[in-house]
């Protein structure tokens, strides 16, 4: 008999599973075609925004004495994603390359609805996954970013993003006033020279060349060419194509999210190339209920970089004494993102006010403003 408080913990834990509802919705738009194929992007956005206006927000914060076994079910989730995924793309591959009753623009669109997922759950589990010290969530992280093609992230997240946030030598940071159309081929390349740089420094700091098998990007290689290679074994030229169709859009999913979750945000600089600490206030945070169930509190984000070794189920939120609030869940501000006459005016407002209650002294934003403050000492 299952004791009372597994009950308990899996009934709190399940809003966040809400992931595996977008499966079903794949294999239906792969199987009717047609309209069906827009099943997934109208979930994940539409269906997510009516969702956060209907469930509104959560300002509850969750006990940060809660004992790792009691956080099971939460993490569940995020272990088994990588086998869902896996078996999504690639038996969607399998079966679409064969279906005859699928045109060319119905394949491609239902890919795209593929890589919605890789995107938005896969990569995002793989972020959550990344930053725990366990062996096996570290790999099944590396597994997810490789079947979108984009496993560099890990190094550029971990030692990039998270120590340079909110500076200059951040890419991953966008600058005020920069649209998302100017800052996604930027950050396309900034981010795999600055990860490759993090590690080949790394790695000097060890006596290590650049060759040398302690460097992951061999193993980012090899995974990634695997993923390619059963996609083509499995579709040909055709399953090649689509596999790099959803890997695309999932990389473009992850972009979005990052360009409007440091959107403006800056650490203050203290002279002689040093910043202030990473604090709440230098990442917009949302606390949209339904929103954050779908990606596991990811819109939590001012403590994740707080805390960045807290999991999920334990991230706090914040009031707007300590962080920037974003006026709605990422399913609609990513939407606004695209858009970059309408999210200036929705959020350089706000930059100006974050600006004034936190660093009221500084009067010339210029510097910050284009990125030309001094590089930490040594970049």
């Amino acid at each position: 008999m299952i004791p009372a408080s597994q009950v308990v913990r899996f009934r709190n834990a399940l809003p966040f599973w809400a992931s595996l509802g977008l499966v079903p919705l794949a294999i239906l738009g792969a199987v009717q075609g047609g309209l069906f194929i827009l099943l997934v992007p109208l979930t994940a956005w539409g269906l997510f925004i009516l969702l956060d206006a209907l469930t509104g927000l959560n300002l509850e914060n969750p006990d940060l004495e809660t004992p790792e076994e009691g956080l099971f079910w939460y993490r569940l989730i995020t272990i088994i994603w990588f086998p869902v995924q896996f078996a999504l793309q690639f038996g969607l591959i399998w079966y679409v390359t064969r279906a005859a009753h699928l045109n060319s623009l119905e394949k491609i669109g239902l890919f795209f609805g593929v890589g919605v997922i890789g995107g938005t759950i896969g990569i995002n589990y793989s972020h959550e996954l990344m930053h725990q010290k366990n062996r096996l969530e570290r790999w099944l992280a590396d597994l997810l970013l490789a079947t979108v093609l984009y496993s560099h992230f890990r190094s550029e997240h971990l030692r990039v993003h998270h120590l340079y946030v909110g500076t200059p030598r951040d890419p991953v940071t966008a600058r005020y006033n920069e649209g998302f159309h100017r800052y996604y081929p930027r950050v396309l390349w900034q981010c795999l020279t600055s990860a490759w740089k993090a590690e080949k420094a790394l790695l000097a700091r060890k006596n290590l060349p650049v060759t040398a098998r302690a460097n992951p990007f061999w193993r980012y290689a090899i995974l990634q060419l695997a993923m390619l290679a059963l996609a083509f074994a499995i579709g040909g030229w055709a399953g090649l194509g689509l596999f790099l169709v959803q890997a695309g859009t999932a990389i473009w999913q992850l972009e979005l999210v990052n360009y409007i979750e440091h959107y403006g945000l800056t650490r203050k600089h203290l002279g002689d190339g040093k910043y202030e600490h990473v604090l709440p206030r230098h990442s917009w945070n949302a606390a949209q209920r339904a929103s954050n169930w779908l990606l596991i509190n990811l819109q939590r984000h001012s403590d994740h970089h707080y805390k960045p070794d807290r999991r999920f189920p334990l991230l706090q939120t914040y009031g707007e004494d300590e962080a920037p609030n974003l006026p709605y869940g990422y399913p609609m501000m990513t939407i606004m993102a695209m858009i970059p006459p309408l999210w200036r005016r929705r959020m350089n407002p706000r930059v100006r006010d974050w600006r004034r209650r936190y660093y009221p002294e500084i009067t010339d934003w210029q510097p910050y403003n284009k990125a030309e403050l001094p590089l930490p000492r040594g970049a």
